[in-house]
């Protein structure tokens, strides 16, 4: 598929203690929306820090919309950014937030702040004379508020850390209207770069998956690419070592096997009584991270 950058990395590195963000290569797609998935402690954040020009402590270069540096006129004003809870400092208020927003950002609209808020029934606690803290909300208010700031501005980019885990699943099927309204609008324009742990809760508004593991990607590409690239395969023969060398993850069971394969692999199950299925997102990213996952099954 042919397409321009709205985002480009390349040598993108980080150093935290023992661990390590290693990105040689990175292309974020414009007008389609991508998401970057892996476990906790993956470096998804760091990532998004520095792809945000949130942070810019690190090694390597990241350029937007063509050859642009994040400090050149107009790039931050184009960005919306919405990070984790403590992204919005804990004692501000709904007012300061709309009030620091419209200083920071001249494409930041108050009355289309305030309407959004209203539109995703955010406490109202927080706004007027006696407004409590943002300490005071629930992460997923919390959530919607950055959300309404980010939808409040005028933007052709948006990048979001985490928008769905601490919402409710009403308000998550919400967002995905949302996030493909917004795409829909910008004439191939606009482009979205989210993180999750969590693919299956926005497979549906995902074009471009990234698989993030330990600091390092491990798949990146278009979502229908992707699935033509492997495919789940199932047989209730015995499962041998030889069947095991071609699959990327395999689920032993009592009576039979489940597990994901290269595509290109479906060779070395000829004669066996296998069957394959096109796989989703959520059990391609699972087999990519099993590969190398820390994790392991506790003795109960």
């Amino acid at each position: 598929m042919n397409y321009t950058d709205v985002i480009t990395g390349s040598n993108i590195n980080k150093k935290f203690g023992k661990f390590e963000l290693n990105v040689p290569e990175i292309h974020i797609p414009e007008g389609f929306s991508t998401a970057l998935v892996g476990e906790n402690g993956a470096g998804k954040t760091t990532l998004l820090n520095i792809l945000s020009g949130l942070r810019r402590d690190n090694d390597g270069e990241v350029t937007y919309f063509g050859e642009k540096k994040i400090t050149d006129d107009g790039v931050m004003e184009s960005i919306g950014f919405t990070g984790t809870k403590n992204y919005l400092l804990p004692h501000w208020t709904g007012d300061q937030v709309r009030e620091l927003s419209a200083l920071l950002f001249d494409n930041f609209d108050k009355d289309k702040f305030d309407a959004i808020c209203k539109s995703l029934n955010i406490d109202s606690a927080i706004f007027g004379a006696k407004a409590k803290r943002i300490s005071k909300l629930s992460d997923g208010n919390i959530m919607k508020l950055m959300l309404a700031s980010v939808f409040a501005r005028k933007t052709d980019l948006l990048i979001l850390d985490e928008p769905a885990s601490p919402l409710d699943p009403l308000m998550r099927d919400l967002l995905g209207d949302i996030l493909r309204t917004y795409i829909a609008e910008g004439n191939g324009k606009r482009s979205i770069l989210f993180s999750t742990h969590n693919i299956s809760d926005m497979e549906d508004v995902t074009d471009y998956i990234i698989v993030l593991d330990d600091g390092k990607i491990l798949e990146q590409g278009f979502v229908t690419d992707i699935k033509e690239k492997y495919v789940i395969v199932k047989g209730d023969c015995e499962l041998t070592e030889e069947l095991k060398k071609n699959m990327v993850s395999v689920n032993p069971g009592k009576y039979g096997f489940e597990g994901v394969a290269l595509s290109e692999k479906t060779e070395a199950f000829t004669g066996m009584n296998i069957s394959f299925e096109t796989p989703d997102l959520f059990q391609i990213c699972v087999a990519l991270l099993k590969q190398n996952s820390k994790l392991q099954m506790p003795v109960l």
